[in-house]
């Protein structure tokens, strides 16, 4: 919008507000990073039937105990017949991989390019670790390809993973799929929070959300969860109509 326009001049607040000091001339092929980035994403994960993309963070060591835990659910999950979606990092996304692998099953691993060095853990299958540049892209294959998902304690990363989902959901951009928290005593502060604050206080959610976050440490009742959720298997489909 150019100061000369005469609804510019019109108005103080706009002919006075802030300019840009420069716009680089290679955004304009932005877009065409972002189509190229989404048509190699989307023809790897179109062929990797039902999975559960598992959250947590980078920082859990091989030795605490939600390490072993991601490692067993991750187990469970592919004897159920599903394959593992992660981060494709260290941590909790390597337990979740390194579960699946041991065990036989598909083990996918969406990597993101960070200021400091991600490399792809050694549990995901050569053909399905993917390097990406954009987060919101990584996010909807994240989501897209998942059947359910299981939010392990993490930080600020898993927190974003875990609302846009259930923001998702809520929202109905996405069809409603079981959203796990794992990890009684590092998630029960918040879901409390969330119920006694934004719901009974501030009526900011509605009773019927906290039914999306379930809580618990154990994973057969993960699998008991997800299980019961899809005993129509009609319901196992690729989620957003892209």
């Amino acid at each position: 919008m150019s100061k000369n326009d005469p609804f510019v001049k019109k108005n103080k607040n706009l002919s006075n507000r802030k300019q840009w000091s420069k716009i680089k001339g290679e955004n304009s092929w932005t877009m065409f990073k972002v189509i190229s980035e989404f048509v190699d994403s989307f023809e790897v994960m179109n062929n990797i039937g039902p999975c559960v993309s598992i959250f947590g963070s980078a920082r859990t060591k091989p030795n605490e105990k939600h390490y072993k835990l991601a490692v067993k659910i991750a187990k469970r999950m592919t004897q159920e017949g599903y394959g593992i979606i992660t981060g494709g990092g260290p941590g909790i996304m390597e337990a979740g991989n390194k579960g699946a692998a041991k065990n036989g099953g598909l083990s996918v691993g969406l990597n993101i390019d960070l200021p400091f060095e991600q490399g792809g853990n050694k549990y995901i299958n050569p053909a399905h670790n993917l390097n990406h540049r954009y987060f919101f892209i990584r996010k909807v294959m994240f989501v897209k390809y998942a059947q359910a998902f299981i939010v392990m304690p993490g930080g600020f990363g898993t927190l974003d993973e875990l609302f846009e989902v259930l923001t998702l959901i809520q929202t109905k951009k996405i069809t409603p799929v079981p959203v796990i928290l794992v990890g009684t005593q590092f998630w029960g502060g918040m879901r409390e929070w969330i119920e006694t604050v934004m719901l009974e206080q501030y009526g900011n959610i509605s009773a019927k959300d906290m039914d999306l976050i379930p809580l618990t440490d154990d994973p057969e009742e993960i699998v008991n969860i997800i299980n019961t959720f899809y005993k129509n298997e009609s319901k196992l489909k690729p989620n957003y109509e892209l």
